[in-house]
Formats: C-alpha cells, sequence, structure tokens
C-alpha cells in the first residue's frame, strides 16, 4: 500500500510517555515527522482520542505535546514483538513546551540524510 502522507517520516526510535489525562505509560516511537508519529505500544487509545506526550530529545531539550490518535493495531502481549506495526499513529495538535526543539530536531534528520 502506498504511503500517503505529504510529510516524509523519519525511522527514529525515542522513549516517550503518554497517557489521555497524564503521560504514564512508556513506549518507544519508531517513525516520527513534523506532523506526526508512530508510537509502538501494546497500550493503545482508541482512534480518535487525545492524548499528552512527553519525551527528551538528546537529553535537555523536553517536548510535551497533544496529539490525536488517527488509528490502532492492538496486539496480545505475547505477539507484540513478533508484529510489525502493533502500537498507534498519532497527529500533533499542538505543543505545550519544545515545538521549537522538535522542529529542529526534525530538520537536523531530514539534513542528516
Amino acid at each position: 500500500m502506498a504511503d500517503k502522507r505529504d510529510i516524509k517520516r523519519h525511522k527514529k526510535r525515542l522513549a516517550v510517555r503518554f497517557g489521555i489525562d497524564e503521560a504514564t505509560r512508556v513506549a518507544f516511537t519508531e517513525d516520527i515527522s513534523l506532523t506526526g508519529m508512530f508510537i509502538k505500544t501494546a497500550n493503545v487509545c482508541p482512534p480518535n482520542t487525545k492524548i499528552k506526550i512527553e519525551f527528551s530529545i538528546m537529553s535537555d531539550m523536553h517536548v510535551v505535546l497533544e496529539a490525536r490518535v488517527m488509528w490502532a493495531k492492538k496486539v496480545p502481549q505475547n505477539l507484540f514483538h513478533l508484529v510489525k506495526k502493533s502500537g498507534m499513529g498519532v497527529r500533533i495538535l499542538h505543543f505545550s513546551t519544545g515545538e521549537d526543539h522538535f522542529r529542529q530536531y526534525c530538520e537536523s534528520i531530514t539534513a542528516d540524510r
């Protein structure tokens, strides 16, 4: 299936915390872009849910944002590492902190390629 996104996502593994009211669950990204990311997790939220996401870039640049779950694929825990796309794709709605850091980081990834 062809990728319908206009914005290119880049393979990047970042540790993130996420949740509906508080960012309490821990997961990793598989890819990121200026507009969204894929979060690999067995603890998916239903599509259309707004979630809070927190992470750090290069240990000192903290990013907090709100995103909407666009799609989710729940996989049983014992099969989680065997299935390629188990988790959820999210679209960034707005940043609470760290928007400039995140944009610079995404631009640096693009420049490295």
